[in-house]
């Protein structure tokens, strides 16, 4: 039955089949050719898998960054990001990934973050001399930031399904974030040099000043859901409904580019991608559920435990394992279905359950830029009308940089953990 089930999702996942019905049809042939169970459990468990109070951040968030967007938010966080890095060699790219971090900070997703800039950005860096390949693979590459910079909605997940604090991986979030964006804007920097392309202008900080006063209210997002949260003010199901209404009032009041007759379209946009979630979720729960059924994970656990014991060699190998599942399906489903399986197995080896999920995301995130199917990929090609195999090579050298990054989280778990710790 294991290798039934296993093997019906691969064959439909590669047949083209969506992801979420892969995983229920999957259940579904078990259940009619080898279980004695009613078929009415799938929608059943569905409903369970997203029955959380938890899960109701996900919709406010995806409203939150539907407004902030539509509000005026993304070409004010691009110019602050354009007044701090602008002026250094190869700027405009470094632009990408510096805004990249600030909008994911409002939208909680990769596609989104990746989408958001790259309408904003590619032309203008083709305009100033940028290969336009070039332009759409850091684009993509800047998207990946979206999952693991705060609040992101794959955190939600992983924080509901492990049983974890939210507000806790929301500060652990920060750190690896903005390692990322580092990384990332140092390829930037050597790509520039490499190509020839000179710096422009000179830093004002006059000009950082009345930039940052610009995109003052889009900035303050993060700052009001982490410190509504630590401050006790409300609970991060409820800090996503504030950003939601607050969302609103930047985008009507003192930006005033959001109009009333948005909000029909904004809002089915945030409810067509909140549906895309929750479903996938539910999916991923049904087929977690068969797992468990058939002791899948208690099987793969022990035979992990036999290989090693070292948590260093186990988190190498699931970094492996989850950089080729993100470029497979949605991360959030990834982490319903593979939390459940290899969480035991870090808790037995000692591995810290925060550490975990935030290591588990940012694999997540690289995955979404790791060739053949990473998702930023296709959604960077699909914005910027680039083949995409010629984004996949442009990407490459963010994708080793992000690399980079990611083993020495793994090495030096204090890099997740240490705004944590700071504020117990």
């Amino acid at each position: 039955m294991e290798f039934a089930l296993i093997g019906s999702f691969l064959v439909m996942a590669f047949a083209g089949v969506p992801v979420a019905f892969s995983l229920c049809l999957a259940v579904l042939v078990i259940l009619l050719f080898f279980m004695e169970m009613p078929q009415v459990l799938i929608p059943q468990i569905m409903y369970t898998g997203v029955d959380s109070f938890s899960f109701m951040a996900v919709p406010f968030f995806m409203l939150a960054g539907a407004f902030m967007s539509e509000g005026g938010v993304t070409k004010r966080l691009v110019s602050f990001a354009q007044a701090l890095v602008g002026s250094f060699r190869g700027g405009l790219a470094q632009v990408v990934c510096v805004a990249g971090m600030f909008f994911a900070a409002i939208s909680g997703s990769s596609a989104a973050t990746t989408a958001a800039i790259g309408t904003t950005m590619v032309d203008e860096m083709e305009r100033k001399g940028y290969r336009r390949e070039f332009a759409t693979g850091v684009v993509a590459a800047g998207g990946t930031v979206g999952i693991v910079i705060p609040p992101s909605i794959t955190l939600v997940v992983y924080g509901v399904i492990a049983g974890q604090s939210i507000s806790d991986l929301f500060v652990a979030g920060f750190a690896p974030g903005i390692l990322m964006g580092v990384v990332m804007c140092i390829v930037s920097w050597f790509t520039a040099m490499r190509e020839g392309i000179p710096a422009e202008g000179k830093f004002s900080l006059v000009a950082a000043i009345k930039a940052f006063g610009d995109s003052f209210f889009a900035l303050m997002t993060p700052v009001i859901i982490i410190g509504g949260i630590y401050g006790g003010v409300f609970t991060p199901t409820e800090a996503a409904a504030v950003a939601a209404v607050y969302g609103i009032a930047v985008g009507l009041f003192i930006y005033r580019e959001l109009k009333l007759k948005d909000f029909p379209k904004i809002i089915f946009k945030a409810v067509i991608g909140t549906t895309l979630i929750m479903f996938i979720v539910g999916a991923a729960k049904v087929f977690g559920w068969m797992l468990t059924n058939l002791e899948i994970p208690h099987h793969i656990a022990a035979y992990v435990v036999s290989l090693t014991n070292s948590p260093i060699v186990f988190l190498l190998m699931m970094n492996v394992l989850l950089l080729v599942i993100g470029t497979l399906i949605n991360a959030s489903a990834a982490v319903v279905i593979l939390t459940p399986i290899f969480l035991p197995v870090a808790l037995q080896l000692g591995i810290d359950p925060l550490f975990f999920g935030v290591l588990m995301v940012v694999n997540l995130a690289i995955g979404c830029i790791t060739p053949p199917v990473g998702l930023d990929l296709f959604v960077a090609s699909a914005v910027t009308k680039v083949p995409l195999e010629k984004v996949m090579w442009a990407s490459l050298p963010f994708l080793f940089a992000l690399l980079g990054s990611l083993v020495l989280m793994t090495l030096v778990p204090e890099i997740i953990l240490f705004f944590p710790n700071l504020l117990k």
